[in-house]
């Protein structure tokens, strides 16, 4: 009788033993997944805060020739208080190839804007799922912590 309570035991312990072998497997698993995520994350929001930086210079240079082309100092000029004199051209410029190039201008210039806008929504949605994503796995890693202890 006494063999086979002890047998019983070390069956119980050769269980335990091999559900926290499982258990480790399944930790190290969340955790490097976790770490898989932590990385896109990193490399998804680098690209997006390279994706802005471009897109800001692109603006940057379109308000530059727009200036050029209207003589006026956007930074100087405060929305409120602007009034807009009549841009100076030299002579050898028809108004209508001054206004073509103007729409042209204004239309690149709204693109890249709108551009920007939804590369912004996009990375504000990649950051919110990600996050999410990352949470889920530190849930799973505290859930599985938990029980092993």
């Amino acid at each position: 009788m006494s063999q086979d309570l002890t047998q019983k035991w070390l069956a119980e312990i050769q269980a335990l033993k091999q559900q926290m072998v499982e258990l480790q497997k399944q930790r190290d698993q969340a955790w490097e997944s976790s770490q898989k995520w932590r990385q896109l994350y990193n490399t998804e929001s680098e690209q997006r805060r390279i994706d802005a930086k471009t897109h800001q210079q692109a603006i940057a240079s379109l308000k530059a020739e727009m200036q050029q082309l209207q003589g006026i100092n956007f930074e100087n000029i405060n929305d409120s208080d602007a009034v807009l004199s009549p841009p100076e051209f030299p002579p050898t410029s028809s108004s209508e190839e001054l206004q073509a190039h103007l729409v042209a201008v204004t239309q690149e210039r709204d693109r890249l804007i709108q551009a920007l806008k939804q590369e912004q929504e996009n990375h504000e949605q990649t950051r919110n799922n990600l996050t999410t994503a990352l949470g889920d796995a530190i849930d799973s890693l505290t859930k599985l912590k938990a029980r092993n202890q």
